[in-house]
């Protein structure tokens, strides 16, 4: 069940996966040869479980997906972008330790991810 907490998107996909997303987005730009990207790959699928049904998380594999990676201008793995009602609300390059990534992910998306608890929070 976890390995489908992130999902696999390409440049067929991004639109409806990614931009046509009713929750936010988290988009993972990585490569299978980045040693940084696979590192962080626990963490992702761990807040991915935890906030199913309030943030997607979805992969972009760079050597798979040309179109998306040029038109988003990826230059460097991991890049992780993060999306809502089909508009980039920021961005964030390199490696992110699991604390600081929960941080980052509160800053863009205050309410869908809400308190370090995991429970939406509240207006």
């Amino acid at each position: 069940m976890e390995r489908d907490a992130l999902v696999q998107v390409d440049d067929t996909t991004f639109e409806a996966e990614v931009i046509r997303s009713p929750m936010p987005v988290v988009v993972d730009f990585y490569a299978n040869w980045c040693a940084p990207c696979r590192i962080i790959q626990p963490t992702l699928r761990e807040l991915a479980v935890r906030l199913s049904g309030r943030v997607k998380f979805a992969e972009v594999n760079v050597d798979e997906a040309e179109a998306v990676t040029r038109s988003f201008g990826i230059h460097a793995i991991p890049t992780y972008l993060f999306v809502e009602s089909g508009t980039e609300r920021g961005r964030e390059v390199g490696p992110i330790d699991p604390v600081a990534f929960r941080a980052v992910l509160r800053r863009y998306f205050a309410k869908a991810a809400g308190p370090s608890g995991g429970r939406p929070s509240t207006p």
